[in-house]
């Protein structure tokens, strides 16, 4: 089947804050290696019992983004804030035309901080009057937080947009990225993903999941994907890989493996693609038996050798909202190493348990 001739946008950048340490070159080598992530909580600081996390090694907000604005900074917003930073101070960055009125921002979250809206709340109910809090704290607690000071650190004065998702979210900012090039809202899309680790995730995951997967370790980190028409890749910014379609459902139960399987053909025949062309597909690893549905539907659609040609998210811990950048990182990543990826299908899902599920499909670059 041939695909369609309508150029689509193309990602023409990457980075992240990851378990492996911080940029693309960190993650990348951790990819490579499969190295281990997980380790033991300090259970004194975060107040949970004994257990591993994926953590973003040393990851201090002040120590890393100094402490000029970081006073109050919660850890969601210091790992988008390092991240997009990261992105924009590589040398190949043309900060005129990634930054500005026409650059925007999307930034894939489960709640925001949950940490900082729960401490929030309970500042006011704990005090000896409701508004006896920290106003400096407050911007914390609101969902949009960390997408606003990734704006304000670095002038990107375009749209603005927080979706909150779950996993699915990563996909779906992705979608919102590609509208708003489009429809000409803007000329460059930092299309961005966080989830941060902390006391009040960790509960929140715990109760939440019942009795399923409840020994899955959270992983935190954030990952930014720089998204451009065809047009604007330089020899720079060349592209990295074209986003050809994304398409999300919605279903629960017992519907979820059919619908999920619909939505993968659905992006794939959207993209002009062939199951058979896939050369990698990447599931979110959900934890449980939404992660096992979600290989299965891969393996039926795309085969067993694409769902094993990249590692897992998994490997990094439960990401959460982050996941499908990391995906993405990791694809962009392999193929960088594998001249036989040059030009493939890559497919990436997300599985959400609210029912939110996700498919995106991309042309990775041919190496020309």
């Amino acid at each position: 089947m041939s695909a369609p001739a309508t150029a689509r946008p193309v990602i023409t950048g990457w980075s992240a804050v990851s378990p492996y340490g911080i940029g693309a070159e960190a993650f990348a080598e951790g990819r490579r290696t499969r190295r281990p992530t997980a380790a033991p909580v300090d259970t004194e600081r975060w107040r949970v019992p004994a257990g591993d996390a994926h953590l973003v090694p040393g990851f201090e907000v002040r120590e890393v983004l100094g402490k000029k604005g970081t006073r109050s900074m919660d850890r969601v917003t210091g790992l988008a804030v390092a991240a997009v930073g990261s992105l924009l101070g590589r040398p190949e960055a043309e900060r005129e035309t990634e930054t500005g009125e026409r650059a925007a921002l999307v930034l894939a979250t489960t709640t925001g901080s949950a940490a900082s809206m729960m401490d929030f709340t309970r500042s006011s109910l704990e005090g000896a009057r409701p508004y006896d809090v920290d106003p400096a704290v407050m911007p914390n607690a609101v969902m949009n937080c960390a997408a606003g000071q990734c704006a304000i650190w670095y002038g990107i004065k375009g749209p603005n947009t927080t979706l909150a998702g779950g996993r699915a979210a990563g996909l779906l900012s992705l979608n919102y990225a590609t509208r708003l090039l489009s429809t000409g809202r803007a000329d460059t899309v930092l299309c961005a993903a966080a989830e941060e680790y902390s006391h009040a995730r960790y509960w929140l995951e715990r109760h939440s999941r019942g009795t399923e997967a409840p020994g899955a370790a959270l992983g935190e980190g954030a990952a930014v994907l720089l998204i451009r028409p065809a047009s604007a890749a330089t020899p720079e910014r060349p592209a990295l890989a074209e986003v050809l379609s994304v398409r999300s459902r919605v279903a629960t139960g017992s519907r979820v493996h059919a619908a999920l399987e619909a939505c993968v053909r659905s992006a794939l025949e959207e993209a002009g693609a062939d199951p058979g062309d896939v050369w990698a597909a990447s599931p979110s690893d959900a934890p449980g038996s939404l992660g096992r549905l979600e290989r299965e539907v891969l393996t039926d659609v795309c085969g067993s050798t694409a769902l094993e040609r990249v590692s897992a998210v998994g490997l990094i811990g439960d990401v959460s909202a982050a996941s499908a950048q990391f995906q993405i990182a990791t694809l962009l990543s392999a193929a960088g190493d594998d001249p036989a990826a040059a030009g493939r299908i890559a497919v990436v899902t997300s599985a959400d348990r609210d029912g939110s599920l996700a498919c995106a499909v991309l042309r990775l670059a041919d190496g020309r």
